[in-house]
């Protein structure tokens, strides 16, 4: 991309648009969409890659160290530049916690996008950009929910599993990490979603359970430019300005949870506040907030008897 302005190059959409398979993601018409959001977006598509977040954060790591090193090159306009990395085949995808995320070519959509977002506190992102996807993928809230913090899952009215884990299963995952580029905050955001049914070891639903239709392709045209638009308005209200619809879609709220936090294994989930934090009160009426970090949080099996 010689200008901001300037439609994406074949190098730099890796083939998008030339033969094969990769013609069917429709890149050009995705870029006419996103760049009067996000100016000068790079758009890539490659057949297969380890992570598209572990590529994009080697890419901000090496920019980086070269803005910093005396005799390198500085840091360049380009190294902000929104770039949105799609892989057909991730065969080493990431989850929080150190989790692995298990994809299928051809029946999951699995992307980064990288940007500088201009604003001190991330608090609830994660959370954001749940209710951005959620809401675009099924407008009339009926059909996903969001589990606290950075999870998509099929409610259970449309789940029919008897083994589901009683609110629904799991459809999608996000996976957010910062890199300092100059002065600027660099948010890699990491997307999974079952498009079509995944064999994994877990019970997980997929997208062609609302619409048969969908493809990786189409999905990713049908919440890119709402992400886009969610991801500017979190730089102007925070997760605040999200706060009450998450709350229309908040999976555990209301429900007793079981968390890793040892001031609170047990609990009520009973909604999260305008920074993002979950709210769980214990078996005494004590509130506890939950920060994301390194806790755990699921719904308790039916079974149990609520804390």
């Amino acid at each position: 991309m010689d200008t901001p302005n300037a439609p994406p190059s074949l190098g730099q959409v890796a083939g998008a648009e030339h033969g094969g398979h990769h013609g069917t993601w429709g890149i050009q018409p995705l870029w006419e969409q996103l760049n009067p959001l996000l100016p000068g977006v790079s758009i890539e598509v490659v057949d297969r890659l380890p992570s598209t977040n572990g590529a994009l954060v080697d890419r901000l790591r090496d920019a980086s160290r070269g803005a910093r090193d005396s005799h390198g090159r500085g840091l360049r306009a380009d190294d902000l530049r929104p770039t949105l990395l799609i892989a057909i085949d991730q065969t080493q995808g990431r989850g929080r916690l150190g989790r692995t995320w298990q994809s299928s070519a051809g029946a999951s959509l699995t992307f980064s996008l990288s940007l500088a977002l201009e604003r001190a506190d991330w608090s609830g992102l994660s959370l954001a950009v749940g209710v951005a996807l959620a809401s675009a993928l099924d407008p009339s809230g009926q059909h996903i929910g969001l589990k606290w913090p950075n999870d998509l899952w099929l409610r259970q009215a449309v789940d029919s599993s008897p083994s589901s884990s009683g609110i629904g299963r799991k459809l999608g995952g996000i996976l957010i990490e910062a890199i300092g580029l100059g002065d600027h905050r660099m948010a890699v955001i990491g997307i999974g979603l079952n498009v079509q049914p995944v064999h994994v070891a877990e019970v997980a639903a997929s997208l062609s359970e609302i619409n048969p239709q969908l493809t990786p392709a189409s999905a990713l045209v049908t919440l890119m430019p709402a992400l886009a638009r969610a991801l500017l308005r979190f730089e102007r209200e925070g997760f605040a300005g999200f706060e009450a619809e998450y709350a229309e879609r908040d999976l555990l709220r209301n429900g007793p949870v079981v968390t890793t936090d040892p001031a609170c294994p047990r609990g009520d989930a009973v909604g999260v506040d305008a920074d993002g934090a979950l709210r769980v009160r214990d078996s005494e009426g004590q509130v506890h907030r939950i920060l994301s970090g390194e806790v755990s949080v699921r719904p308790a099996p039916a079974a149990e008897p609520r804390a």
